[in-house]
């Protein structure tokens, strides 16, 4: 016993059922302060992907991460999957403490709780569709019979039993995602981490796949987590957040529209109490600055920005994308890219003169 709880750190949440009982809520992921430092030989210094980053998944949940390229969702998938260790903080599979284990039993906590689902698919060339998706079966140690057995019933369950004999050169866009989600079921995870699973293919094919994960979700109890860009995929989630250098700065409801972030937002708090504004909420405010508190109460708060730092316009004034980057004097030129290409950096809002 003193032994399983050195190796277990629960991550619960306390609820009262109808009959009064305490009963522990357990996330299927969350996330605890995390951080991720890619070190640099070069002169700009390291690069901090991710920063302070909380997050929790309940089971059955379904939750979209949207953001800008660059702003860490990449290495967010990787440190939640147990791919990577982070710098920093903690990761929980279904309450256990992922980066306090290592070796087989890592590998044992991650087949039996979470699942990948790539853009490409990431199939094996030189498998067919049945071996793909026998794969982790195979890698967990079930007989080979056994493993074909029960990717043919998933293969057939997903309708594409007559593909099986097919090596995945030979499969159309939507047939190869089948199989990859195929291959990511066959464990019975409680999670799936997808990194724009429809962002490859035809408007149909996505809609179909989406289609088929809101299936598993109600039939199966599956939660996900998926990175996107795509607003019909937010719809399907149950919320969706907003990831910014490295930190989630907003909450939207279901019907978050990536070109227009600005119009469902909630703004975040994290543990630490910090706020990060998107750059057009920063804009709007005037950009940086003291701000005293007017108002202050248990859900809300009301500030305003110090007399001595207000500035008075006369007209109407035009906010626009800044000209160059203030961290690096990299010149955008006509791009109207928000992220600079040479730090990363995000682009602040400024006057037209």
């Amino acid at each position: 016993m003193v032994k399983e709880r050195e190796h277990m750190e629960e991550s619960a949440e306390i609820t009262l059922t109808d009959e009064g009982h305490v009963e522990p809520q357990v996330p299927v992921l969350e996330a605890r302060n995390l951080y991720h430092i890619y070190g640099s030989n070069q002169e700009d210094g390291n690069v901090v992907a991710l920063r302070g980053l909380s997050v929790s998944i309940s089971e059955g949940e379904v939750v979209a991460v949207v953001g800008p390229s660059g702003s860490g969702k990449s290495t967010l998938l990787k440190a939640f999957g147990g791919l990577m260790k982070p710098s920093a903080g903690s990761v929980f599979l279904n309450g256990r403490n992922m980066t306090r284990i290592t070796g087989q039993e890592l590998v044992s906590l991650r087949q039996e709780t979470v699942s990948f689902i790539f853009q490409e698919g990431n199939l094996l060339p030189d498998l067919n569709a049945l071996d793909n998706v026998a794969q982790p079966l195979r890698h967990a140690g079930v007989r080979a019979r056994e493993a074909r057995r029960r990717a043919m019933e998933m293969l057939e369950s997903l309708g594409i039993g007559d593909r099986a004999r097919s090596l995945p050169p030979t499969l159309s866009g939507g047939e190869a995602q089948r199989v990859a989600i195929g291959r990511a079921l066959i464990t019975d995870p409680k999670i799936i981490l997808a990194d724009e699973p429809t962002g490859a293919l035809d408007p149909i094919s996505g809609r179909r796949i989406i289609d088929l994960f809101r299936q598993l979700n109600e039939e199966r109890g599956v939660a996900f987590l998926i990175v996107t860009h795509s607003k019909e995929i937010s719809t399907f989630a149950n919320r969706a957040l907003e990831l910014r250098d490295g930190r989630f700065i907003a909450q939207h409801g279901n019907d978050v529209d990536d070109g227009d972030l600005a119009s469902t937002r909630e703004l975040l708090i994290d543990d630490t109490g910090t706020m990060s504004l998107p750059p057009d909420v920063l804009a709007t405010l005037g950009g940086p600055g003291r701000f005293e508190i007017n108002d202050l109460a248990r859900d809300g708060i009301s500030m305003e920005r110090v007399l001595s730092e207000r500035i008075t316009i006369e007209g109407n004034v035009e906010m626009i994308l800044a000209p160059a980057c203030p961290a690096c004097a990299y010149v955008y030129g006509e791009s109207t890219e928000e992220e600079c290409p040479s730090c990363g950096s995000s682009r602040p809002m400024v006057e037209s003169s």
